[in-house]
């Protein structure tokens, strides 16, 4: 199991993950509890969530990179954090980067469009960009040479994050081997960060409006003294952000035009709003895009970036009718509680209009593309906006099609990334 669960954590679960409310098996000698029951979830992730923090693996795997910053921050470290982050991600505070989001989607459409009629790795291309937005959405600086280098260190990391047989046998306070690949990976890209926020210091104080996410950051008090980040801890939140943002992205950008491609339908009647819309008015994305919007939902409800949330308990509890004891693990997983038969109506077809307005409305306990309780994804609002946008503008300039009728299979891993390099073409619209 060790070695599976380091190349893709997906095929460990088998049919009965499917389709029971809850799953128990032995996990290297306690036990873990797969949820797919929506009031095992509240329980556990929403009204008794303090007895549950993140796991010894997850802390390992990307304590390297994000260090002190808010996503491993647990107790009363976590609450003040969150305290002061929330008034940056507010939709008032992310709404004014919505132009810079477009202006950057249309630059770097504008040199895919000297592509057009070629394979691509669609991958590559929506990291790139996703990349771009990240850096210059915090920095407000131009990404054209940081970005590649900063996918460079990206990847690096990602290379050496995913669970190890390293990891799952030997205890947590024994550094293992991969534990040395994946500081020297973070410490390279420490250092680039610490250079990026040096630069951007540079520029001076922000004027009244913040320009990006690092004056929000920089203008962020801990509410207990009023006092700001310290240097390291900033640079730990820049790089939660970052990653979290650009790659959660990235992948759900990939996956929604992937099913586009296999969709031509749905990919004319996307394409069709998007060349009708007159630009963003400000106004809720939903509502000025309701099919993009309902693509891109019904996209991370089949391949939800973030596919597995994992808690270890504190204390003993009850989970239904199972006693959970100190130690035992649980895991909560998108990809296989949004396919669960007895929640969605053929869960496994590409259906937007699931998500279309006058749809009933889903339960928000059994679609969490972002999580669930107080430690939901802070950046959600921030992400979607970022997808629906580039969606938008991809759909208005391009239509997308596969070169190959080879499957694209997802691997878990710490995000839902392609199992192999997928070449699509890009055809020219306007």
């Amino acid at each position: 199991m060790a070695f599976t669960l380091g190349r893709n954590v997906l095929s460990v679960w088998g049919e009965e993950s499917y389709r029971r409310e809850i799953v128990s098996s032995p996990f290297f000698g306690v036990t873990s509890f797969t949820l797919n029951d929506p009031e095992a979830i509240r329980h556990v992730f929403v009204d008794n969530h303090e007895a549950y923090v993140r796991t010894s693996i997850t802390r390992r795997m990307l304590k390297p990179m994000l260090g002190r910053g808010l996503f491993l921050a647990e107790g009363e470290d976590w609450r003040h954090q969150r305290r002061a982050l929330a008034p940056a991600f507010t939709p008032r505070a992310m709404d004014p980067l919505r132009p810079l989001m477009t202006r950057i989607a249309q630059e770097r459409l504008d040199q895919l469009a000297r592509r057009t009629g070629r394979p691509i790795d669609l991958f590559e291309q929506t990291q790139r960009l996703t990349l771009e937005i990240a850096g210059r959405t915090m920095f407000s600086m131009e990404m054209t040479d940081r970005a590649e280098r900063m996918r460079a260190l990206v990847d690096g990391y990602a290379a050496r994050v995913g669970p190890s047989v390293f990891d799952l046998v030997l205890p947590a306070n024994m550094p293992n081997p991969t534990d040395l690949r994946r500081g020297m990976a973070a410490n390279r890209f420490k250092a680039f960060i610490e250079e990026m926020i040096a630069e951007r210091a540079a520029a001076g104080p922000a004027p009244d409006v913040a320009r990006d996410l690092c004056d929000l950051l920089l203008a962020a008090r801990d509410p207990r003294d009023g006092s700001p980040f310290d240097k390291e801890m900033l640079r730990d939140q820049v790089s939660t952000m970052i990653l979290a943002g650009h790659e959660t992205t990235a992948v759900a950008l990939f996956w929604t035009l992937l099913l586009l491609s296999l969709s031509p339908g749905h990919q004319e009647e996307a394409a069709a709003e998007a060349v009708a819309w007159s630009g963003d008015d400000g106004t809720p994305l939903p509502a000025q895009l309701p099919v993009i919007h309902a693509v891109a939902s019904e996209a991370m409800r089949l391949y939800p970036p973030a596919f597995l949330v994992t808690r270890v308990a504190t204390k003993p509890d009850r989970i239904g009718a199972h006693a959970v004891s100190p130690g035992d693990m649980i895991n909560v997983s998108p990809w296989l509680l949004h396919r669960q038969e007895r929640l969605w109506a053929d869960p496994h077809a590409f259906d937007p209009r699931r998500f279309m307005p006058g749809a009933p409305p889903i339960d928000r306990l059994v679609y969490l593309p972002f999580g669930i309780g107080p430690r939901i994804c802070i950046g959600a609002h921030f992400a979607t906006t970022e997808l629906v946008l580039v969606l938008a503008e991809w759909l208005k300039r391009f239509r997308v099609e596969r070169t190959d009728d080879r499957p694209v299979m997802p691997v878990g891993t710490v995000t839902l990334r392609p199992d192999h390099l997928a070449r699509f073409r890009l055809h020219a619209r306007m």
